[in-house]
């Protein structure tokens, strides 16, 4: 009788065995199974994690019990478990084991603007700031020109690291033009606030916001500020916030821990 090629297999995602390759062109390389099959024990994972399979700071079961289960060999779960590492789902210590970092996702709504805190809030964690700095400095030409200003006009910035259960998941930073508000009365306001509140208190009533998303990888500072690694990939959101006549009254970058947030945007039919 004819032997088949032994294969691994992924048991519980796929319900069967599949060595069939992904279809591809004429003359194209097909991808490697090794990396489709890592990828495919990183969503078991990931799903695995989701369901509350484990909590936020156990330890995971060793790699050869994951392996086992997953039906899978110890290298595949490897690369598995070190995207998902990479990504801040696990924290992996030599001689200690791994351990799972995970906080639920935060669900943000593209077509509502409320600020991060009460995004941490409805899903039912603590909002948190830390190394908060509140400052004046000269607006960059850029800066001004969304905000409606003149050139050189000088601005108050606020840089916050804000958390999710003392998870860092944001690092923001906001501007808004000195003739708005000075920098005392931010920063005995704010707190562990929100930015709005205190406009809104000071008679700076924000009504409607324009924004801008795009994947970008953090730089040094901002990959320090969150806590993950030099180039993990974040969702960064610049924003631009208007009052009720139109006019800009906050400028806002915001970048996002990726592993951390689920956005969702709700889009009208050609027909609608």
């Amino acid at each position: 009788m004819r032997r088949q090629p032994s294969g691994e297999k992924l048991v519980g995602l796929l319900g069967h065995s599949d060595t069939s390759g992904p279809d591809s062109e004429p003359g194209e390389a097909a991808p490697d199974r090794g990396d489709i099959l890592a990828r495919q024990v990183k969503a078991d994972l990931l799903g695995r994690i989701e369901r509350g399979e484990w909590r936020p700071g156990q330890r995971l079961p060793t790699e050869a019990s994951l392996a086992q289960l997953l039906g899978v060999s110890r290298t595949t779960l490897r690369e598995a478990l070190r995207g998902l590492e990479e990504d801040g789902f696990l924290r992996r210590t030599r001689g200690a084991g791994t351990y799972l970092t995970y906080r639920p996702r935060l669900r943000n709504n593209l077509d509502m603007n409320f600020g991060v805190s009460d995004l941490i809030r409805s899903m039912g964690l603590t909002p948190g700031t830390r190394n908060p700095r509140v400052f004046q400095a000269l607006g960059s030409p850029d800066e001004c020109e969304r905000l409606g200003a003149p050139t050189g006009t000088q601005m108050v910035i606020i840089e916050r690291v804000r958390t999710a259960d003392g998870t860092p998941v944001v690092f923001s930073r906001d501007i808004v033009p000195g003739y708005h508000i000075d920098a005392a009365t931010i920063a005995d306001q704010l707190g562990q606030g929100s930015l709005y509140d205190v406009l809104r208190e000071n008679g700076l009533r924000v009504v409607q916001g324009a924004a801008m998303i795009r994947p970008l990888a953090a730089n040094r500072e901002v990959s320090s500020a969150l806590e993950v690694r030099r180039g993990t990939l974040l969702l960064y959101l610049l924003q631009v916030d208007y009052d009720a006549e139109g006019k800009p009254v906050l400028l806002s970058h915001e970048y996002h821990l990726e592993s951390a947030f689920e956005m969702t945007v709700h889009r009208r039919g050609p027909n609608a």
